[in-house]
């Protein structure tokens, strides 16, 4: 069951990930779950209608009843799973990966993401379990869950305050158009004043554009020409299952995930002083100045989807974001959303007398950051202790909350294990300076690749 991840189901399609498996993992969620309803989509790759009818299968045939979304991205399931107050929501989806892989994202009641123990017994049920079969089969039914979906959305924001904005939006031949449709059709009613520039926009299962993966540099070129061609406030592009979204400004600049946390926590905390903000610990000093300064409270996790929701639901948290640019709302089920952080930008601009370039260029210059580095090493233990052993002597703070974290007067780092790939991601920060991020990047850089 090599499919079979950290988090979620992940593999190249029918060799990997079949729909003999697929079946499999819909009934061993029915067995585990004791579910008696459920809420399933895809995403727009080739094999994703048939390993949707699989999974659907499974649970029918366990006795549960299934709404069938179509084709959703995978925060729809999030939204639907509660709303609809199902027991389990599937999506069907390998968002960024390269086209012959295909995967499932679940959650249970709530949408709350299942915990490491719960995720080990729907892998043990789906390789060794029998399937039960009810004499009565689940009841099947598709359902149109977009209008209260878009209401959830623009709850986020006062549509009458907005100013006028043209916003560049790019699903990437991904599943996010049709509900940019549906924003843009209640925009119409609304009478607000935003202009979408489409590009890429149909569902294409052969993304003949590329795999939507707008964190590879090589894959921004395109948002950033048509915001420049198109004279836009700002872009926007999106993974295959937008459950992320990344900001370009009105000079077709790329947006750092991790200064998007900054803005997001701003805008959450200006209507909400007080209230606590979660935050990945691989770069955070901008995000805890913004939090400090708007008198909010910062919390730390680790890192990763599953391990943010609890920590958010643990000390009831409005707001956590992640530098990878999953952003997680308290209005949202505690899950990410990749359509709630651009509308709150919007919100913000409209609010401000400024340009998004101008807003962000304050952070970047007080924290500066190198972004996440990716490193493919032979021994990553080895390599971790040789980092230590450098900075050791000189570091005033040394963590391993999550990876190996050291803390310097005007600089830090977070070297730390992927844990979806043979890689050491490294990010550094700064105190406004840019010469020693320059520079300690270079340093570290040589470190890690020492043989």
């Amino acid at each position: 069951m090599n499919c079979f991840k950290k988090y979620d189901v992940r593999g190249v399609v029918d060799i990997e990930l079949t729909e003999d498996i697929s079946k499999r993992i819909g009934a061993a969620l029915a067995a585990v779950t004791h579910a008696q309803t459920a809420v399933v989509g895809c995403d727009a790759r080739a094999s994703s209608p048939r390993l949707k009818k699989a999974m659907i299968d499974g649970l029918l045939a366990s006795g549960v009843d299934v709404m069938d979304l179509g084709q959703t991205g995978t925060e729809e399931i999030y939204f639907a799973c509660q709303h609809l107050n199902c027991d389990v929501g599937v999506e069907i989806t390998a968002s960024h990966n390269p086209i012959e892989f295909n995967g499932i994202k679940f959650v249970g009641k709530d949408s709350k993401p299942f915990s490491e123990s719960e995720f080990e017994q729907i892998k043990q049920q789906t390789i060794n379990g029998q399937p039960q079969m009810h004499q009565k089969g689940g009841r099947y039914r598709t359902f149109d869950h977009m209008n209260a979906y878009v209401d959830c959305l623009l709850s986020h924001i006062a549509t009458e305050n907005i100013k006028p904005l043209r916003l560049v939006v790019n699903p990437g031949n991904g599943v996010a158009g049709r509900v940019i449709d549906a924003i843009e059709q209640r925009f119409l009613a609304l009478q607000v004043p935003i202009t979408f520039v489409k590009i890429f926009y149909e569902p294409d299962s052969e993304f003949p554009n590329g795999i939507p993966n707008p964190l590879l540099p090589e894959d921004r070129w395109k948002t950033a020409n048509a915001v420049k061609e198109s004279r836009a406030d700002m872009g926007i592009a999106w993974d295959g299952d937008f459950d992320r979204c990344f900001l370009f400004d009105e000079n077709g600049r790329f947006i750092d995930g991790y200064y998007i946390v900054g803005l997001l926590a701003q805008s959450f905390l200006a209507d909400n002083p007080g209230q606590k903000v979660v935050h990945d610990p691989r770069v955070f000093w901008n995000t805890a100045h913004i939090v400090e300064r708007c008198h909010g409270e910062v919390v730390k996790s680790q890192t990763g989807h599953a391990l943010i929701k609890a920590k958010m639901r643990s000390c009831d948290a409005i707001y956590g974001g992640e530098m990878s640019a999953h952003h997680y709302f308290k209005s949202f089920a505690y899950c990410d959303s990749g359509m709630i952080p651009w509308l709150l930008v919007v919100k913000l601009l409209s609010e401000r007398d400024q340009k998004i370039s101008e807003i962000v260029s304050v952070m970047q210059t007080q924290f500066p950051s190198s972004g996440e580095l990716n490193f493919r090493v032979s021994n990553s233990g080895d390599t971790l202790q040789r980092v230590q052993r450098y900075y050791e002597k000189s570091a005033h703070q040394i963590d391993y909350f999550d990876g190996l974290s050291m803390q310097f007067e005007r600089w830090r780092f977070n070297l730390r294990s992927s844990a979806t790939e043979p890689l050491l991601r490294l990010n550094i920060e700064t105190r406004g300076d840019s010469s020693l991020l320059e520079s300690k990047t270079k340093e570290l850089t040589s470190l890690i690749k020492f043989n």
